[in-house]
């Protein structure tokens, strides 16, 4: 149901449009965004994803929101990097319940050469089970995300996570460029960008509208936006700040998708935070993606009894990849295991 590149597709956006927009009467935000949504997707489709933590904890950087920083005493044990028989069972057991695309989490600053190898076999092997791919490793050099990108990569995520002027009360680690950085790289690469945000880590309005303009004024908008709602966990620096609200998050959601029309908008961590009604809300904005699992790292996620019931409620059914692209994977990763 995609529709060619029109003229709402813009990469040119004023940050007084943006706070424009945000603060629109809260129904017509909502139909104007619904609208675009239409004219590129099916309104009762949902992307499935599933991530999955394969090297856990250990993580050199500061990020105020993350548990598996070796600065914060948040209780989470650093783990070595999973085996590929352990990583491709995860696959298999996310493919089984619905998930077409599985992506792979590692706590590192930027991998190291030996361990992108062992990630790169990994990538063949889910691809062969007909699998979407994404992974996020931190950050990448050139050569880093061309190696990705031979392996048969989809996308690859790394979040800008907030507006650039309220980045460093967030990270001190690296920089707002750091970040710009890699997804040059990963974008010069030809992969897909995976790129969003977290919502609800002390910034103002004003900070959400450069987050969104800063992923919209991209040379190319991500193919994925994930919205990232912060789950607080004790020992985090962040734990504690104010909560939400919930019409805020759908405004955000609303925004993106008018931003975005293209992108598949990921409603990602802190949904278990939210009611069905502010997610049911939240798909009539232009959320189309989710994560689909117990785990998302190591923070909980809606069980998948419970998404099954919601989504029956509102008639949404889970998007399914064409058996052509599975049985072309298929045969990508019999090739990728022959020997030479």
């Amino acid at each position: 149901m995609a529709a060619s590149e029109g003229a709402d597709i813009r990469h040119d956006w004023r940050h007084s449009e943006i706070e424009e927009l945000l603060g629109q009467a809260f129904n017509d935000l909502l139909f104007q965004a619904q609208e675009i949504h239409r004219r590129y997707f099916d309104p009762n489709e949902l992307q499935v994803c599933t991530l999955q933590s394969i090297k856990t904890g250990g993580c050199p950087e500061d990020c105020k929101y993350c548990p598996q920083s070796i600065r914060h005493p948040a209780g989470v044990e650093s783990e070595p990097l999973m085996s590929l028989e352990a990583v491709l069972a995860a696959a298999r057991r996310a493919r089984a319940v619905g998930a077409t695309r599985f992506c792979m989490g590692a706590a590192w600053r930027r991998p190291k050469d030996r361990d992108l190898t062992r990630v790169i076999e990994m990538v063949g092997a889910i691809k062969a089970l007909g699998m979407e791919t994404c992974a996020t490793l931190g950050m990448l050099t050139a050569e880093q995300a061309q190696r990705l990108q031979m392996a048969g990569l989809d996308y690859y995520n790394h979040n800008i996570d907030t507006s650039p002027e309220h980045y460093p009360s967030v990270i001190t680690t690296r920089t707002y460029r750091d970040r710009l950085e890699t997804l040059a790289h990963v974008r010069a690469a030809g992969i897909k960008l995976c790129c969003g945000g977290i919502i609800g880590m002390g910034e103002s309005r004003a900070d959400r509208a450069g987050m969104l303009r800063t992923l919209a004024n991209l040379p190319e908008h991500p193919q994925s936006v994930p919205i990232n709602q912060l789950i607080q966990v004790p020992g985090t620096p962040l734990y504690g700040a104010p909560a939400v609200e919930p019409f805020e998050m759908v405004r955000i959601i609303a925004v993106s998708r008018i931003l975005m029309p293209k992108a598949w908008i990921r409603l990602s961590a802190g949904r278990c935070e939210m009611s069905d009604e502010t997610q049911a809300l939240c798909f009539l904005a232009g959320a189309n993606s989710i994560f689909y699992g117990e785990r998302l790292l190591t923070t909980d996620n809606p069980a998948e009894q419970h998404d099954r019931a919601l989504f029956a409620k509102l008639g949404l059914r889970f998007q399914v990849r064409s058996e052509p692209a599975r049985s072309a994977c298929e045969a990508a990763g019999e090739r990728i295991r022959r020997p030479t």
